[in-house]
């Protein structure tokens, strides 16, 4: 059966694809995704999008566009065997950090990724990003999701989401995580560090929800 993925475009340069007359960058129709990454038909999964509207800027990133990713990855969790989540690089790690404390208890993968580079652009690093983050979205171990918990794979690497930041505003491996060691790494295949990815506890039912940072939503 097709592994089943929902996109959500929250905003960031990955998005961005240049005007062919003006040569302004602008956010491309993510219901082309296909179009724009055609690699992505090889893939044996079924992709939907959701595009914020209007793309915020990773500098305008606040509290509040966290509790709208959570509450769209909440209202479609049952339909989706995972997300992915594009969001600009500079905040990137608060937004994961964030949503892994507001989304607990996880029995499926939310990967964050983004690009340093329009995907739209020659030499751009997202393609190969957006490829790795859905594969990783969709893969499973043991008939499980293989990392059922929310992370950021940036330039071959998956960190855990709440032990990453930032570090480089030029290269492509602009992430890096100190204190604690890959997920996973790619190279000619995808390989998994499962002693370190975490483990749902069974004895809770998954997706514990937090509609605000430190308070309980109410239940729907």
């Amino acid at each position: 059966m097709n592994r089943s993925i929902l996109i959500l475009y929250t905003g960031g340069t990955i998005g961005m694809k240049a005007d062919p007359e003006t040569g302004i960058l602008s956010p491309f129709k993510f219901d082309q995704i296909e179009e724009e990454v055609p690699e992505l038909k090889k893939f044996n999964v079924s992709l939907s999008t959701l595009t914020f509207s209007p793309p915020i800027d990773s500098s305008n990133v606040t509290p509040e566009l966290w509790c709208r990713i959570a509450h769209v990855i909440k209202e479609n969790y049952d339909s989706y065997d995972g997300f992915v989540v594009l969001h600009g690089t500079d905040t990137m790690s608060y937004s994961a950090a964030a949503l892994s404390f507001m989304t607990q208890n996880l029995d499926k993968p939310i990967i964050f990724t983004g690009s340093q580079i329009p995907i739209g652009v020659l030499r751009t690093d997202g393609k190969e990003n957006l490829i790795g983050a859905i594969e990783i979205a969709a893969a499973r171990h043991n008939g499980r999701p293989a990392v059922p918990e929310v992370c950021i794979f940036f330039q071959d690497k998956l960190f855990r989401g709440n032990r990453t930041h930032k570090h480089s505003a030029e290269q492509f491996n602009a992430f890096r995580s100190d204190n604690y060691p890959p997920l996973a790494e790619a190279g000619i295949d995808i390989h998994y560090h499962h002693q370190f990815i975490r483990k749902r506890d069974t004895f809770m039912p998954p997706l514990q929800y937090f509609h605000r940072v430190g308070h309980p939503g109410r239940r729907h």
